[in-house]
């Protein structure tokens, strides 16, 4: 099989990145308020602190990539190692010092790991599409489809493995080791077979990328269109069990939720080789809008209808997922080929929006009286977390949607 034809090791390796990604703040904060007692303050508190770790670490890692280029493929078995170790230590193992420290010590791990191993696997996806001959749109369907179909995986695991055993994310982290080592397996001749490439080409750094207007728009927008789904991935289970008052339900609607994700993706994908990605990824974006309006409307035994709201919810992040990275992959190979550094900046923008998300929103809930795994919740407490699981997002997709529609990019930018 000769290089252009590894798409599917493509959608592999992201699916195990996504299985590592959000489902971290789906099920980790409620995990440890569950199994351990601690306060969802404090666990804002530790999530945002390592997001300002990532300030400077994600440029950091960006210029690390860059540098070791030609011992790629190590450096990401080392990585993938780090990754598949902390997410064991996170879910799998008692912690054997006061459990705040515990979720900090193994989160630092994880997050330091992906953000190495998402650097580094965009960065080469920039030169893949190249040589593809502008395939950033082709590669982005089957990266993102990958990846949503990881997160799927990962955020109904824990559901299913749970009538089968006492312990069901033992098994969760169990899954995701073999998960890397597939992922690992599948792309690792695409590092070698780039190895020539990367060695030849001029290493760029983040600060040409954040001078180029267009580039420094889409950053903009991705920060502001990212964080209504970090919002409502961090609310969706807490909305689902006390909202909803449909406890039990939480992983076939998040199933639902992703999986409508993952499979609106290629359509999304033909339809911006057909019509323009900029104008359909605005289509996507006001999808989301309508659907998390009706959300707002939703109260105690409304199932049905929210799992309407998880299918266009689920389609709207389909077309986010595969086409603002496609658009921002594209403008990178314009003006800063083999950009790894870029990428730094692209995954702390991506990655900071679910930090703000648990700070910022989290206390919110604890202080209007709400409690994780309290059966009953006062009236109030309800009607904040609908606001900010649906009202929040809404706002912030309107002013997503201004600003891409204010973005010029011009017809070779966009295909």
């Amino acid at each position: 099989m000769t290089r252009a034809q590894r798409l599917p090791s493509y959608g592999l390796f992201a699916a195990m990145l996504a299985a590592a990604g959000l489902p971290i703040y789906i099920h980790a904060p409620k995990f440890y308020v569950d199994e351990y007692g601690l306060s969802l303050t404090a666990l804002a508190s530790v999530l945002f602190v390592l997001r300002l770790v990532d300030v400077v670490q994600d440029p950091l890692l960006g210029w690390l990539s860059e540098k070791t280029r030609s011992v790629r493929g190590a450096m990401v078995s080392f990585a993938a190692i780090i990754l598949a170790l902390s997410m064991w230590g996170l879910f799998a193992v008692v912690p054997p010092i006061p459990a705040l420290w515990w979720f900090a010590l193994t989160l630092g791990g994880l997050f330091s790991s992906f953000s190495f191993l998402t650097i580094s696997f965009y960065a080469q996806g920039v030169a893949k599409a190249d040589a593809m001959g502008a395939g950033h749109v082709r590669l982005a369907t089957w990266r993102e489809t990958g990846g949503l179909l990881g997160v799927c995986v990962a955020a109904i695991t824990p559901t299913v493995l749970m009538g089968f055993m006492g312990r069901p994310f033992v098994g969760f982290a169990l899954g995701f080791a073999v998960l890397c080592l597939a992922g690992w397996g599948s792309m690792r001749k695409e590092w070698s077979a780039g190895k020539a490439e990367n060695e030849a080409a001029t290493p760029v750094g983040s600060a040409v990328v954040l001078k180029d207007p267009i580039a420094r728009r889409l950053l903009t927008v991705a920060l502001v269109n990212a964080t209504p789904v970090a919002v409502s991935s961090t609310l969706f289970l807490f909305f689902v069990e006390s909202r909803l008052d449909a406890l039990g339900w939480e992983g076939p609607l998040l199933l639902l939720f992703f999986l409508s994700a993952a499979i609106s993706a290629p359509l999304w994908g033909f339809m911006a080789q057909r019509v323009s990605p900029k104008t359909t990824l605005l289509a996507g974006m006001v999808l989301a809008v309508v659907t998390f309006a009706g959300a707002l409307l939703l109260g105690s035994g409304d199932v049905a209808l929210f799992a309407v709201v998880c299918i266009a919810s689920g389609a709207a992040l389909g077309a986010d997922m595969t086409l603002l990275p496609a658009l921002f992959a594209r403008r990178l190979s314009k003006i800063a080929p083999n950009a790894g550094q870029a990428f730094g900046v692209w995954s702390f923008v991506t990655k900071f929006t679910l930090a703000f998300a648990a700070v910022a929103l989290l206390p919110l809930l604890e202080q209007s009286g709400f409690v994780a795994g309290q059966i009953t919740q006062p009236d109030q407490a309800l009607w904040v977390l609908s606001y900010l699981y649906a009202g929040v997002p809404c706002v912030l997709k309107l002013i997503a949607i201004f600003l891409l529609w204010r973005t010029n990019l011009t017809e070779d930018d966009a295909k």
